[in-house]
């Protein structure tokens, strides 16, 4: 199997990058990264929501191009059916797509409120009421997951494709110190005790740039 790239933009602040390095992660898929810095025009409007169209990360293979997260996690499971990042019952992959698809689509007010900062700790951050909607709707989807599936992940003892696409939100809720239930803390901490997790922060705290329309001003 040819090797695969990874193009990626700042492991700081990107939550597209790094649910698609996640997902190639979990999928086992041997890959180079090539990093886009966040000062690349294209690569700051995605980080800033002001893109239309989400093109980093992208990942090529074998010659094929595959730039939208989704999209990714899809290819990889075709190639990558062993990794399991989808459940194989026909109606638990339906509800893991599902659950993707509204994560990948939805919660603008969370993505808005509480940028990805994995250098940043907010102890005592204000949530804004829509933001609030959004957690709760979030705990909501882990909840009933976890009690489904038995944990540690929302589809059971192993990590897949939604764990991947609920991460940064883990890494939102430790940064801004949000107030979880029980269950939701405890995923929360299971997600950012992953050691790819550890292995990503870890380098984005080395990034010596900032982008300081996503810091946080008291």
């Amino acid at each position: 199997m040819a090797k695969a790239t990874l193009t990626i933009s700042s492991r700081n602040y990107s939550s597209w990058s790094l649910r698609g390095w996640l997902l190639a992660k979990f999928g086992g898929l041997e890959f180079d990264e090539v990093e886009i810095p966040p000062d690349d025009a294209a690569a700051r409007a995605e980080i800033l929501l002001l893109s239309s169209s989400i093109l980093v990360p992208c990942l090529t293979h074998n010659g094929i191009a595959v730039w939208d997260t989704l999209a990714i996690g899809e290819y990889l499971n075709e190639i990558k059916p062993k990794a399991g990042l989808l459940p194989e019952d026909l109606a638990l992959r339906a509800r893991c797509r599902s659950i993707c698809g509204e994560m990948h689509s939805g919660f603008s007010a969370l993505r808005s409120a509480l940028p990805m900062n994995l250098k940043g700790h907010f102890p005592g951050f204000k949530v804004w009421s829509r933001a609030e909607a959004d957690i709760e709707r979030i705990c909501t989807i882990w909840g009933d997951c976890l009690a489904e599936h038995g944990g540690p992940f929302l589809f059971g003892k192993r990590r897949g494709m939604a764990d991947a696409m609920f991460a940064p939100v883990a890494t939102r809720f430790t940064t801004y110190d949000v107030k979880l239930d029980k269950a939701s803390a405890a995923y929360c901490k299971t997600i950012m005790a992953l050691p790819e997790m550890g292995e990503w922060i870890t380098a984005a705290k080395l990034e010596p740039e900032d982008i300081e329309e996503l810091e946080v001003e008291f």
